[in-house]
């Protein structure tokens, strides 16, 4: 086990080596482009060139490759060209931000997802597994800024319950979460509870579930001890990768609702050609996706023994 969990940390360090000289090229291989998204368009050729000498743009690649590398392990991410203050005083603290949505987004859709997707696989077929399935397909297929559109016009302009808007000016506001909260969760529950209903589904027509059946184990004991666990191998892998769509694929539903997060951010980077803040939101999101993948496949390895005696 040890040696498998040695070998895929090793595999994610190689593909973060990999992903990051790929971010590295396509931002910072042309000096001229930097000092042009630093300075303006209108800066002068003698002021590019001045600004290129002055922050060490005319080395070498690699060394500036291994510099970047450098100073990214010290917390380093550079000086932003819209703030005009350190990369890491915004983008920590927006990353703060965008992970206390995310984590009440994925506890409250991973519990919501498991109950019905089980509800609905231990009766396959019935008006139960149907009216799941009907709804767990309808809001999945409902976009998140029509959903967010939705919502506040029920909630915010109809009924008057919520405010339209998170973007926490007075401090960390529970109401102000139950928006993006919820539009968050219609949209990424659906599938989640497809993938443990299928699975729970076959699971029940195994013959190790009919031999518990036939010999008379209470069925909350047979779904609990029995079928639970192997229905949660093939969705086990799908809910690990709502944690990376969580942190990077929130971008429409921060900026409907004014919140001050990672996805924002990120928007805000790419719109304004901010350089550095867009090499640091690329690095993490990367960073995320392929640590959530690797926790996804040694959490699949443990959950399958058969896996995991190969």
């Amino acid at each position: 086990m040890l040696r498998l969990i040695a070998r895929r940390f090793g595999l994610m360090m190689l593909i973060m080596f990999v992903v990051t000289l790929l971010l590295f090229l396509a931002n910072e291989a042309d000096p001229l482009r930097v000092a042009r998204s630093v300075l303006g368009p209108y800066a002068q050729p003698e002021q590019l060139d001045l600004w290129i000498q002055q922050n060490g743009y005319d080395r070498s690649l690699a060394i500036r490759y291994l510099d970047w590398i450098g100073r990214l392990l010290v917390g380093d991410l550079g000086q932003s060209v819209i703030y005009k203050r350190p990369v890491g005083e915004i983008f920590w603290t927006r990353l703060a931000n965008t992970g206390i949505l995310a984590g009440i987004t994925f506890v409250i859709m991973v519990l919501l997802a498991l109950v019905l997707g089980v509800l609905a696989g231990m009766a396959e077929g019935s008006p139960r597994d149907r009216f799941i399935s009907v709804l767990s397909i309808a809001t999945t297929s409902v976009p998140e800024y029509a959903s967010a559109v939705i919502l506040m016009a029920i909630f915010v302009f109809w009924l008057g319950w919520l405010p339209g808007t998170s973007s926490m000016m007075a401090g960390f506001s529970w109401i102000e979460m139950v928006l993006p909260v919820s539009v968050l969760v219609l949209y990424g529950f659906g599938y989640i509870a497809r993938m443990t209903r299928a699975s729970m589904a076959e699971v029940m027509t195994t013959h190790y579930i009919r031999t518990a059946v036939l010999k008379g184990l209470p069925y909350k004991h047979i779904i609990l001890k029995h079928a639970l666990r192997n229905a949660l191998i093939a969705p086990f892998t799908v809910i690990m990768l709502q944690i990376n769509w969580l942190l990077s694929g929130v971008v429409v539903t921060e900026y409907a609702f004014g919140y001050k997060g990672f996805g924002a951010l990120l928007l805000e980077a790419a719109l304004r050609r901010d350089i550095y803040v867009i090499e640091a939101c690329g690095v993490a999101a990367v960073f995320v996706a392929v640590f959530t993948q690797t926790l996804g496949d040694l959490g699949y390895t443990y959950l399958n023994p058969r896996i995991r005696f190969k």
